[in-house]
């Protein structure tokens, strides 16, 4: 079932908090500002650090996803690497594969995608090495990261998997945030809402309204 668009974008009205409700765990998520106009519910304290929800979300995740049959898990560098970590381990796997941000000295032939987010500032750069690249080839690979916002960051992870010679079983994350992705073979285990202006809030739901239709 699809959220609905209330779950997904609302009116910033000064809210300092939003709280959540996951894997049967409550957190409350700080409200910071990441551009003009938008504000997010920023979950760095639970992907950096909170073993009780890294563990919990891992193991529903990779629950979530084993009927795709992933042989591998691929993940960008670093705030989903310890839920990554975990699925992979639930799912039984020796090893993954992170796409790290930036060139290395030490890199062999690194593979490379741009990628505009919309936490960062500037483009960034996901990079695979050679292990990486080694670990992908030929393998069904589970795409993985902790929020799904406008999917530039998952559209990178497809495309060096691809380069890689990888065969893409599956995309999920732990949120699905903001209502600018489509929907279509993603899994999901919630929601986190967008706060916005109201302009953008009424120019966001009028799109999302003609992609209803």
């Amino acid at each position: 079932m699809k959220p609905r668009f209330e779950d997904l974008v609302r009116i910033y009205e000064g809210q300092q908090y939003h709280e959540i409700r996951i894997c049967g765990l409550s957190r409350k998520l700080p409200v910071v500002r990441v551009t003009d106009g938008i504000w997010i519910a920023s979950n760095a304290q639970l992907v950096f650090g909170d073993v009780e929800f890294i563990v919990r979300v891992g193991e529903k995740l990779a629950e979530a996803i084993s009927g795709f049959d992933p042989e591998l898990v691929v993940v960008p560098e670093a705030k989903s690497l310890a839920i990554a970590h975990e699925v992979a381990k639930n799912l039984s796997h020796e090893v993954y594969a992170v796409a790290r941000k930036g060139s290395k000295a030490y890199m062999d032939s690194p593979m490379e995608e741009i990628v505009e987010s919309i936490t960062t500032k500037e483009p960034q750069r996901l990079v695979l090495d050679e292990i990486a690249v080694k670990r992908i080839s030929g393998k069904n690979v589970a795409l993985i990261d902790d929020a799904i916002s406008t999917g530039a960051t998952i559209r990178a992870l497809e495309n060096l998997t691809r380069r890689a010679n990888g065969r893409i079983a599956c995309k999920a994350a732990v949120w699905l945030e903001g209502a600018s992705h489509p929907l279509t073979d993603l899994t999901c285990l919630g929601t986190l809402p967008l706060f916005v202006r109201v302009d953008l809030y009424r120019e966001m739901l009028s799109r999302y309204e003609a992609g209803q239709r």
